[in-house]
């Protein structure tokens, strides 16, 4: 009797261990479908009430409705996202994800890959932090950043700040930039 307990108490950890993975793992998914389609809401539905996003040296704590602001900024450059990969790691998930968008092809580096490691509670995401990158030409990405932002200074001044503007008009001055740039090209 003992050992039937023993392996029926086995078999619910392992299902509930999986269970809970896969239902993370569906999170995941979610959320960078959310992003693809333009749904803030379905976005709002996986991601806990606090949530962190880390970049290398920036940190940068959200609630719902600062991540909204996000949300509103990378929106403009119409992103696409792809899970290309989920693996666990404890109780987080790494994804593998490719990010089309209008910004990081001025940067050519369109698509960015990278590692994203994703922190859950209560079955939501709270945290965001990316690992490394996969095949970035940081050397062109810069050299394209620095020669937009001196243009900028110097022909149209009153875009200066756009880097740096994590704002829904900050991306739009983003891509009057980079259409400026374009044509002086």
């Amino acid at each position: 009797m003992k050992n039937k307990a023993l392996i029926l108490f086995l078999i619910v950890i392992v299902t509930s261990c999986s269970t809970q993975n896969h239902s993370q793992k569906n999170v995941i998914t979610n959320y960078y479908k959310a992003f693809d389609t333009g749904e803030f809401n379905k976005i709002k539905e996986v991601i806990h009430d606090s949530l962190t996003k880390i970049s290398g040296d920036y940190v940068m704590p959200f609630d719902k409705n600062s991540f909204y602001e996000f949300y509103k900024w990378d929106s403009i450059f119409k992103p696409s996202y792809e899970v290309l990969e989920l693996t666990e790691d404890g109780d987080d998930i790494i994804a593998t994800i490719t990010q089309k968008n209008l910004r990081n092809a001025f940067l050519k580096n369109n698509p960015l890959k990278l590692n994203v490691k994703i922190s859950f509670t209560a079955g939501k995401i709270t945290k965001l932090e990316e690992l490394d990158y996969i095949d970035v030409n940081w050397d062109t990405w810069n050299q394209r950043k620095d020669s937009l932002v001196s243009f900028v200074k110097i022909k149209h001044p009153k875009l200066d700040g756009f880097v740096n503007d994590m704002t829904m008009k900050g991306a739009i001055n983003y891509l009057k930039a980079i259409e400026l740039y374009r044509k002086w090209e």
